[in-house]
Order: structure tokens, then sequence, then C-alpha cells
């Protein structure tokens, strides 16, 4: 379980449903950082738009490992000066429309700063894919949201994820993956809040295990869609799904497929994986 939630999840306590104010997203994340689950924690998200604000809030930026959301790939030429202001930038996210605006990005980049381009699940993008993996960025995919619609079928999701594994491309998700296993849950934190199912991160990782090894994709959208917690198994050094078991090392070689996934919270998956009995 270590080897597979090491730095997994990224703190996005400033968007949606949270939407929590500057200050106490610091906050959480400086006490996610001393906690005892502190080898789970990634980064914390924030858009650059907001640096001021950040930095305003946060005062010293050296102990926040950012990932910094971008507008447009433009806004990559802005990196430097935060760089020299002692912002441990370790990663980008960006959206693209086209392999120009990819290209662009990698072009702008500080080196060695990795990037997440987010493109659409569905339908799956050959050129943009390629682009992506040429440039050696990795995919963000969103995989829900606070409304129903915003949640990509399990069958979009594993032809995305097929082709990710195809093109060796990395990718990190985000939105709708607060909980371990698939299930419902409401959209959002307000009262009376519609819900629905939502994917599970360790559904979604089992799935990139399944494809990695090469199993076909209709065992890896079964895996997506499961939501029976018994059908897993844990030891100290295997992890396993149905008739499925994974060892230490293949776990971690899937953890460099699937690098993270955005969270607006970090305790709710955690106490989720403790209920489980899994931590």
């Amino acid at each position: 379980m270590q080897a597979m939630l090491a730095g997994l999840i990224d703190y996005a306590g400033l968007y949606p449903p949270a939407s929590l104010d500057m200050r106490s997203a610091v906050q959480n994340y400086r006490r996610y950082c001393k906690g005892k689950h502190r080898n789970a924690l990634g980064r914390f998200v924030v858009d650059l738009r907001r640096s001021d604000e950040l930095i305003a809030s946060a005062g010293s930026l050296v102990d926040l490992k950012l990932s910094l959301i971008l507008a447009h790939p433009s806004q990559a030429d802005e990196l430097p000066k935060l760089l020299d202001a002692g912002a441990q930038i370790e990663s980008v996210e960006c959206k693209a429309a086209s392999s120009r605006d990819i290209e662009q990005l990698g072009r702008r980049l500080p080196s060695g700063m990795e990037a997440y381009i987010e493109i659409p699940i569905e339908p799956v993008q050959s050129d943009l894919l390629q682009a992506i993996a040429n440039a050696g960025a990795g995919v963000k995919l969103r995989m829900g949201g606070i409304v129903a619609e915003a949640f990509p079928t399990p069958a979009a999701v594993v032809r995305m994820v097929a082709a990710l594994v195809s093109s060796g491309a990395a990718f990190k998700a985000t939105a709708g993956l607060h909980h371990p296993i698939r299930s419902v849950h409401p959209f959002t934190y307000a009262q009376g809040s519609a819900a629905g199912l939502m994917h599970g991160f360790v559904n979604l990782f089992c799935a990139a295990a399944l494809i990695q090894s090469g199993a076909d994709v209709a065992e890896a959208e079964s895996v997506l869609q499961e939501q029976d917690a018994a059908a897993w198994s844990l030891t100290g050094q295997t992890f396993g799904w149905r008739s499925h078991v994974w060892s230490l090392d293949l776990l971690s070689r899937t953890r460099k497929t699937f690098v993270s996934f955005g969270s607006c919270s970090f305790e709710e998956p955690m106490r989720d994986l403790e209920e489980l009995g899994w931590l």
C-alpha cells in the first residue's frame, strides 16, 4: 500500500467542491506534510494567476511542492520569475487544443519540469497523444466533476488508458476520485447535493496495472466498474484483485504510468483506506 500511495494525492483544496480560501488550503497542506499519512501527499495544486495570493498567504514557498495550473502555454514564460523567488515548482498542468500548443509549452518550460496536458478522454485523439509523448510530457485525465455528466464512462476511460500505455505517456487524473473504490457519493459537500457513481482511484490504478501487464480492455473495464471491496486482497508484498496479483515491483512500475491524482480532499481518501483496513 505504501508503494501504491507514495506521493499519489496532489492536494487541490482550492478547487470545487471544497473551494477553500488560500490560507486554509496552505495550512492544511502544511499540516498534512507532518501528518501520519504524509507519504501519500503529493503536490499543492494552484492556479498560476493566484501566485501573488499564494505568496501573501504562505510567506516562504520552500516547503510547498507546487503543481501550477496554466491557462495557456504562453504562461510558462512566468515560471522562471517564480523559481527565482524560491517557489518549488515540480510540475505544470495545462489544457491544449492542438499539437502546436503542446510544442509551444515544451519549448517554454524550464528544463526538468514535468508537464501534464489536459485533453478530452473521449474520443481518443492519437495525434495529440503522440505530440504529448514526443514532448516528454504526460496527460491529465478529468475523471469527474460536480454533476453526473462530468464523469466519463468506464469504457471511455479504459480506451484512453490503453492508448496512454501504448504511447508510453504517463498520466495524472483529476476530479471525482475522492474514494478508493467505485461507489455512490454526493457530488458536492452541500446539504442535499445530488449523488451518483464515482470512479475509485484504486480501480483506476488497477485498470492501468492490468493494461500494462497485457490484459485485454474488457478485463480492465471490469476492474474499473468493480464496487465490491472484498474483491481486493492485500498483503505486505502483494496487492490483488480477484485472480490478479501484483508484486511490489509491478505496483512501482504502474506508478510511473499513473503518477498522481488531484483531490480537493486529502483526508477523505485516507479515511476510506483506513475504514477498508488497508492503512
